[in-house]
C-alpha cells in the first residue's frame, strides 16, 4: 500500500514529539545548577591566584627593602613607608648617604596589590612587615577578605644583625 506524500509528513509530524515545558524547565535548572558549582570554582581559583600574586608581589618588595638596608643600614620607618624605594628620605633621624640616585625601584610609581590598593608598609627602623586588605580594602575581614601579610603577626621581616 503506497501513501501519497502529504499523508507521509502528516505522519511524521505527529510522530515527531518535542520536549514539554517542564522537561526544559528541568534541563535549564540542572544545568543553572551545574553552571553555579562551575562557577564557584572558577572564582575561589580566581581569589587564590590573586592572593599569590599578592605574597609575590610583597617577597619583590621585601627583596627591595633588605636592598635598601643593605646599602642604609636600616628599613625605612613606617612614616617614611615604601616611598622610600623610590624618593630618598629627607629628615628624620637617620639619612642613607649611600641612597642610589635612581631608588631602588625601576617603575615610578609603587606597585598596588591585585585588587588596585595600596600595600600597607610598617616598620621600626629595625624589622618591617608588608600587609594587603584584600579584595574589601578594609582592615580585617575573614575569609576571602582577610588581610594578607608578608609574615604573619609576630615573625616580621628581621634584620640581619
Amino acid at each position: 500500500m503506497f501513501r501519497s506524500k502529504s499523508s507521509s509528513l502528516k505522519l511524521a509530524t505527529q510522530n515527531a514529539r518535542g520536549f514539554s515545558l517542564i522537561e526544559i524547565l528541568i534541563a535549564l535548572t540542572l544545568l543553572g545548577i551545574a553552571g553555579t558549582f562551575v562557577a564557584g570554582r572558577i572564582f575561589e581559583s580566581l581569589h587564590e591566584g590573586q592572593v599569590q600574586s599578592a605574597k609575590i608581589q610583597m617577597s619583590s618588595l621585601a627583596n627591595l627593602l633588605q636592598e635598601y638596608r643593605r646599602k642604609c643600614n636600616y628599613y625605612p620607618t613606617t612614616e617614611q613607608g615604601l616611598d622610600a624605594l623610590l624618593n630618598k628620605p629627607t629628615g628624620g633621624a637617620r639619612e642613607c648617604r649611600n641612597y642610589p640616585a635612581g631608588g631602588f625601584l625601576e617603575t615610578p610609581s609603587l606597585p598596588l596589590d591585585p585588587w588596585d590598593g595600596d600595600f600597607v608598609y610598617t616598620s621600626d627602623g629595625r624589622t618591617f612587615n608588608i600587609m594587603s586588605y584584600g579584595p574589601d580594602g578594609l582592615e580585617g575581614g575573614e575569609g576571602n577578605d582577610a588581610d594578607i601579610y608578608l609574615y604573619e603577626t609576630g615573625n616580621a621581616g628581621q634584620s640581619d644583625e
